[in-house]
């Protein structure tokens, strides 16, 4: 079905794995677009709960494939018409109303490196190591990155990373905040916070605090937040999730949440 990725569902869990192992698995027009095409089909889906992100083979990602020349970043669109591909993939990300993980088993470089930064949580592998390499290719950071990597690093971190392009390991992606973990299997890690969240939580509460916290990201005052946040317990205080989230306190044990993100209402408006 895919030509560049691998796409399975297992315990409502979505593993999209990048499978151009022989090329690094280095990114491509196709690799976008069946990456566009698998977000969208697993945050439709009400057997997913959780999306996992990682990729076939020793690398995650080199960057984009420039095995068909140096006129690879060129169009014939319009500067106004051209998007970028990386930047279509973060869109699409950005939009999912699941929760979704970055499992990073090796080099992650350019958009190799970008990808990664619209996800929740990334995992590293104890091996892996990211390069902002932009500057070296005499281009600038894409895939929406402007927005994501100096709010998740700081301003002053994210652009010596970019002036210098320089590959970062474990121990600075840990302390500088980009990496949630490293593990020795970086997908095995990923696999156990899928499944803790699956086990303990409702998939109606993640969707709505995903959505929450990234509109409220640059909101003008907290009285926003609190408004939608009143309007959601509103909502949630009737439902079945909340009543099924006091009664297995109370006796005990996991809970069984019934609802699922499509009975979610809109709280943004689309936005």
């Amino acid at each position: 079905m895919f030509n560049t990725i691998d796409y399975v569902v297992n315990e409502q869990i979505a593993t999209i794995t990048l499978n151009r192992p022989e090329a690094l698995n280095s990114f491509n027009e196709q690799m976008m677009e069946e990456l566009i095409q698998v977000y969208r089909k697993a945050d439709q889906s009400d057997d997913v709960r959780v999306i996992i992100l990682t990729a076939k083979g020793k690398v995650f990602c080199a960057g984009m494939d420039l095995s068909t020349g140096d006129d690879v970043f060129e169009s014939d669109e319009s500067i106004e018409e051209f998007r970028d591909t990386g930047g279509r993939v973060s869109l699409e990300v950005y939009h999912v109303k699941k929760p979704v993980i970055a499992a990073v088993n090796g080099a992650a470089v350019g958009i190799g490196a970008t990808m990664l930064l619209p996800a929740d949580i990334r995992v590293f592998s104890e091996t892996a190591k990211v390069g902002f390499v932009f500057g070296r290719r005499g281009i600038g950071p894409e895939a929406t990155s402007g927005y994501f990597l100096p709010r998740l690093v700081g301003m002053s971190k994210a652009l010596e990373w970019v002036y210098t392009g320089r590959m970062i390991y474990s121990e600075e992606l840990i302390t500088s905040g980009l990496a949630n973990h490293v593990a020795e299997d970086a997908y095995e890690k990923a696999l156990e916070l899928a499944k803790e969240i699956i086990e303990n939580t409702s998939a109606v509460s993640n969707s709505f605090s995903r959505q929450l916290f990234y509109k409220m990201w640059e909101a003008e005052h907290p009285m926003d937040s609190h408004l939608v946040e009143s309007k959601f317990l509103h909502w949630a205080s009737r439902e079945k999730d909340v009543k099924e989230g006091i009664a297995s306190f109370k006796e005990k044990r996991n809970p069984r949440f019934p609802l699922t993100t499509s009975d979610l209402p809109d709280f943004f408006k689309g936005g």
